[in-house]
């Protein structure tokens, strides 16, 4: 995956980089993809940058050129860095003053920042005047290198590690351990310190391999991160390689859908027996705690104390959908949708009477999200979609926007072209129960007596 679809890159962009391990290196990267792509990008320090990494840009210029030079020299580069002055082999770039200025005179369509220093350490805690983030940042990406994992925690190896001592204790001279790294990069005084209010922050883990044991510790850091809901993503990766994110790590939700009537089954699907100890609302439930879904919701309506008595027992919430009687899944649909909290990035939608829904098929497609294979995710049997569908936040307006008897699918068909599907092997995706045939047929395929 590239840098600019891992940060949800759009022209107007103004993003800075902070933390340690990678951002001059990233802030370059994503430089040669936006102009590649065929946006004007325009890159700067807030700080100061060592003269030989400024070698490293394809066009720099200083801070007094005209600005109408400024305009030329994107035209003929695509990618410009713009500088101050060079004192003691260190580049000292623009004043956050200065910021709107670039913005309003010259015809960039992504300004990029260097907004800290770490003198080349993978960690830091910023000092007293760290980092400088100016005030028109759009978009905040703070960096830590996972080579920082298994080194002694001191000022050699984390940058300011006495700040983070005096604020965690966990001693220096110790080995960093990967919840110390998490703990930093999510901490509103440490990783987070300045990011103003409206800017949205995505994290960058930086030289993850692609394979094998290193990457899960990633992972796993990642969703330590994001028990920061300021945080709206982690992307794992390696900034160097030409496929510079292996993934990224998202804040998921689920809204199971246990409004219905049940009118063939004569009862409450959702309350029905499954195992000797749970109804098919809890197992349901339980798969998705197994999967480690972040947040559920689930939509009742029929019987709606007795629901919503067993989803709040699993720490669930639930939401009372008024129109099940009448307004069908999209209803029910539309409330789950509306009580989601602002942080959660997309939801996967799950049918309350799915009783053979497995976690193991809930993670495959969290994984094909979390990889970019598309912004709807559905698991597919023998070619047929399936559930649970994940959908991204980005088209949920559209569901929202849809006339009482319309369908999600419909949404779902319209976008066609943004589905990830994920082949599975079991016919569990693509069956629910409707009548107590299919009830008797699902526990028998279940192993159930």
């Amino acid at each position: 995956m590239k840098l600019r679809h891992a940060f949800d890159i759009v022209p107007g962009d103004v993003v800075a980089f902070t933390g340690a391990g990678g951002k001059t290196s990233t802030l370059i990267a994503l430089g040669h993809e936006l102009a590649e792509a065929g946006l004007r990008v325009l890159a700067t320090t807030t700080t100061r940058i060592s003269t030989d990494q400024l070698d490293l840009m394809p066009y720099s210029t200083r801070l007094d050129t005209s600005m109408a030079a400024v305009s030329l020299a994107l035209n003929d580069h695509r990618f410009v860095f713009l500088y101050g002055g060079i004192r003691q082999n260190k580049v000292y770039g623009a004043d956050c003053e200065q910021i709107p200025l670039f913005l309003d005179s010259v015809d960039s369509d992504v300004l990029l920042i260097e907004a800290d220093g770490a003198r080349g350490l993978p960690l830091k805690a910023p000092k007293a005047h760290e980092p400088v983030i100016p005030a028109e940042t759009t978009l905040v990406v703070p960096v830590a290198s996972l080579s920082v994992l298994g080194q002694p925690f001191d000022e050699q190896h984390v940058y300011n590690a006495q700040a983070i001592d005096d604020r965690y204790g966990f001693g220096i001279g110790n080995r960093v351990k990967s919840p110390w790294v998490a703990q930093v990069v999510r901490d509103p005084e440490l990783g987070l310190k300045g990011v103003p209010d409206k800017a949205r922050v995505i994290a960058l883990l930086n030289q993850v391999p692609e394979h094998g044991y290193l990457r899960g510790r990633a992972r796993m850091i990642a969703q330590m991160i994001l028990r920061s809901t300021r945080v709206y993503g982690v992307a794992l990766g390696s900034v160097r390689a030409s496929e510079p994110v292996h993934e990224v790590q998202r804040h998921v939700g689920a809204v199971v859908l246990a409004a219905g009537l049940s009118r063939r089954m004569g009862q409450p699907k959702v309350l029905l027996p499954w195992t000797d100890r749970q109804t098919v609302i809890e197992h349901i439930l339980t798969q998705l705690l197994l999967a480690k879904v972040e947040h559920t919701t689930v939509v009742t309506g029929h019987r709606a104390n007795d629901v919503r008595l067993l989803a709040t027992r699993l720490g669930a919430d639930a939401v009372y959908n008024p129109d099940y009687a009448s307004g069908e899944m999209l209803s029910s649909l539309k409330a789950g949708l509306l009580a989601q909290p602002p942080h959660i990035s997309a939801v996967l939608v799950v049918l309350g009477d799915q009783p053979r829904i497995q976690a193991r098929i809930i993670a495959q497609v969290l994984a094909a999200y979390a990889e970019g294979a598309g912004d709807i995710v559905a698991p597919s049997y023998q070619m047929r979609r399936g559930h649970p569908i994940l959908i991204d936040r980005r088209y949920w307006q559209d569901i929202l926007n849809l006339p009482a008897d319309g369908a999600p699918r419909d949404v779902i068909d319209r976008y066609k072209d943004r589905i990830g599907y994920v082949t599975v092997d079991t016919d569990s995706v693509l069956r629910d129960i409707d009548t107590p045939d299919d009830y008797r047929d699902e526990r028998r395929n279940a192993g159930l007596k």
